[in-house]
């Protein structure tokens, strides 16, 4: 099971997640140094740990590497989810007391996933035994090709002239 990435991997990860693309230590230093100061061998040295961890695949590009993503945020975060699930005595009480905490806005999330793993509701089966279509009587005798005026009254009404 994952541990959960230190603050610094997250803040790394972060930007590999969103950019969805192959990234060098230089690109992910220069969007980190926005928010704080920090040095390219950091980085470099945070990737490298991504790397070995088996956060992040890369491949040689002259002297250097491109980074990218071995899976999605969303797929960290459920196996971090799954994982603390998983550790509980009671993974039912441990479910209840999570949603819960849930806002509005996320138990609804959590129903529109419900619905995609279940897929579409199906129909209920239908009875699928052949049927007796033939018409019968009162006393459930078959009445096919008599005629009656029970099977047909509109044709009854018209045969009399009615």
């Amino acid at each position: 099971m994952p541990r959960p990435l230190g603050e610094l991997e997250d803040s790394v990860m972060t930007r590999v997640w969103k950019w969805n693309r192959p990234v060098t230590v230089r690109e992910v230093l220069e969007d980190l140094q926005q928010e704080r100061s920090i040095a390219y061998t950091t980085v470099m040295t945070v990737l490298d740990n991504l790397h070995q961890k088996g956060w992040v695949r890369r491949e040689a590009e002259g002297r250097a590497y491109r980074y990218e993503a071995v899976s999605t945020r969303a797929a960290y975060s459920a196996a971090l989810m799954n994982d603390a699930w998983t550790q509980s005595d009671n993974p039912a009480a441990a479910l209840v007391a999570f949603f819960g905490m849930m806002s509005p806005q996320q138990r609804e999330a959590l129903r529109d996933a419900v619905r995609i793993v279940q897929g579409p509701e199906t129909p209920a089966p239908q009875n699928t035994a052949p049927q007796n279509t033939a018409p019968q009587n009162a006393a459930g005798q078959n009445t096919a090709g008599q005629n009656t005026a029970v099977e047909n009254p509109a044709a009854a009404e018209g045969a009399s002239g009615g």
